[in-house]
């Protein structure tokens, strides 16, 4: 794995090392080019070398007010591939508002620990943007049925705009792409974003979502909490998979399930107990991703499994997907340093 050189400021006495901390702006990650491909391969990367047993990811640590009107995350974690160590937070405030009114601020600290120096602080949300969908993507490509080739994507938020793309370069013979969304700007960028990636493709805008679902090989639902779509297990052909980032399932999709894969089983009973049954309770998984991807366990037994993946995102992919954008951030001489420390 390619290190990251440090700055000449770092690397002066013991005195001084270390004492300057590079700062990425959301300006400065937005400028980086990175393709579909290079982000999916950082995060396969990611879940490789945590199911080998050479990355750590705690349990995330969460504290909300009695009124849950907010809601912070903290996480740490190393990744053993690139020996980098980091600290992620999330807050996001007004989640009894309307989108509009809400804030949200993620942030990811980097530390390489060969050198025990620090690499960069950045913003998270462009990290994490990429992240969740190539997750969805590679679930698809791991647990879809064989000949999968029509999608189907609830939501046309940040995670909808990016769905198709991602799933398109996971799995490039889909040749129906299907989206449910209600706000025609959030449409709008649906199709920009497919566009700009692969123009050639058409989009699909779909207002019966029980006939889409029966239709659809792939479904990812990516719909905000508020939204009405609710897919329902009897709707879903032999074989579909479904994806779970946001909304826009019925919990009968998830306990009437052939195969439930979580990218984390104990992530998924923190945060996925809007998807509990009558006793608030909710089925052990069949299989935890990483060791699906790596060939250790079983994600797709039959071509007709339905199969529920509930993705939830883990620190070690935002760690490896965050030290990528470091590494081309600092070759390019982008983000501000500051003596943090001094």
């Amino acid at each position: 794995m390619t290190r990251i050189s440090t700055s000449p400021s770092d690397t002066g006495t013991a005195d001084g090392a270390g004492r300057r901390l590079r700062v990425l702006s959301t300006t400065d990650l937005a400028g980086i080019d990175i393709s579909l491909a290079d982000v999916i391969a950082t995060v396969e990367d990611a879940y490789r070398t945590l199911h080998a047993g050479r990355s750590d990811n705690p349990r995330k640590l969460t504290v909300k007010p009695r009124d849950e009107h907010s809601v912070a995350y903290a996480m740490l974690g190393r990744d053993g591939s690139r020996d980098v160590v980091a600290i992620k937070t999330s807050y996001k405030h007004g989640l009894d508002k309307g989108r509009e009114e809400q804030h949200y601020y993620t942030s990811l600290t980097l530390y390489d620990d060969v050198t025990g120096l620090p690499v960069a602080m950045m913003d998270c949300s462009r990290i994490g943007s990429l992240r969740t969908p190539a997750v969805s993507a590679l679930l698809a490509r791991e647990c879809a049925a064989p000949g999968a080739r029509s999608a189907l994507v609830i939501g046309t938020g940040t995670q909808g705009r990016l769905a198709l793309p991602f799933l398109l370069t996971a799995l490039p013979d889909l040749d129906r792409l299907m989206l449910s969304g209600t706000h025609p700007e959030g449409i709008a960028s649906v199709r920009a974003e497919l566009n700009s990636h692969f123009p050639e493709r058409e989009l699909e805008i779909v207002t019966d979502l029980r006939a889409a679902a029966a239709d659809a090989d792939v479904i990812v639902a990516t719909a905000g909490g508020h939204t009405p779509a609710a897919v329902e297990a009897d709707w879903l052909r032999p074989g579909a998979l479904c994806v779970l980032v946001g909304h826009g399932l019925a919990p009968s999709t998830l306990h009437e399930a052939d195969r439930l894969i979580a990218t984390s089983e104990a992530q998924m009973n923190v945060t996925g107990t809007d998807m509990a049954d009558a006793k608030g309770q909710l089925p052990p998984v069949d299989a935890e991703f990483p060791p699906v991807l790596a060939g250790a366990s079983v994600g797709r037994r039959s071509a007709d499994d339905r199969i529920f993946a509930y993705n939830s995102g883990l620190v070690v992919t935002d760690i490896a997907l965050g030290h990528r954008f470091a590494q081309l951030a600092i070759a390019q001489g982008l983000g501000t340093e500051v003596a943090l420390w001094q």
